[in-house]
């Protein structure tokens, strides 16, 4: 919670600019709050800038595309924003709170935990531990836009909580710092 009151601060900057530019861009909300489900499968919301259009989900749930392709519900600020991972930038705020912890697995909305565990219910087993910023899965799995990318996901998830270690967690952080450095799109 320190680390992440810290964090928020020393990018207080940079949340200025990515708020003045999801406003600009079209006058809407500039946080975007969604309810996931988080540890002992509790719900809580979510907080990320806002990158897609308001009405991105008229039609219901959708994943967002990902390896680079590029999402038409995507604003252009927001392609800007979430290339570059600063759409994450809000989920600090997640954690000082303790809803999510900055390692864990992705947390998921409630419609899609249901197709999941559909194919495996081991997915509540994450729900030992908070999810996280940034996870194991995303690193090797990238974002998830297929029923197969999520089965694929949760396999990475369960090695986490089989072999989580503070070691783990630091080998996770740092190689996720370097890829958002060099500009890895998960």
């Amino acid at each position: 919670m320190v680390l992440s009151a810290l964090a928020l601060i020393a990018f207080s900057p940079v949340c200025a600019i990515c708020a003045l530019a999801v406003k600009i861009q079209d006058g809407g909300p500039v946080i975007f709050k969604q309810e996931r489900i988080g540890r002992y499968g509790k719900p809580f919301y979510i907080y990320k800038f806002r990158t897609m259009r308001v009405d991105a989900e008229a039609l219901g749930p959708q994943l967002s595309c990902s390896n680079g392709e590029i999402d038409a519900r995507l604003t252009k600020v927001g392609r800007f924003i979430r290339n570059h991972h600063l759409d994450e930038i809000p989920q600090l705020y997640n954690i000082l709170k303790g809803d999510m912890a900055f390692i864990g697995y992705r947390p998921e909305r409630k419609f899609f935990i249901d197709q999941i565990m559909r194919h495996d219910n081991r997915y509540e087993l994450l729900y030992q531990i908070r999810p996280g910023a940034t996870s194991y899965a995303t690193l090797y799995n990238g974002y998830t836009d297929t029923m197969e990318k999520m089965l694929k996901r949760l396999e990475y998830d369960l090695y986490y909580l089989e072999h989580g270690s503070f070691m783990f967690d630091v080998k996770i952080l740092i190689n996720t710092f370097c890829a958002i450095v060099f500009g890895k799109i998960f």
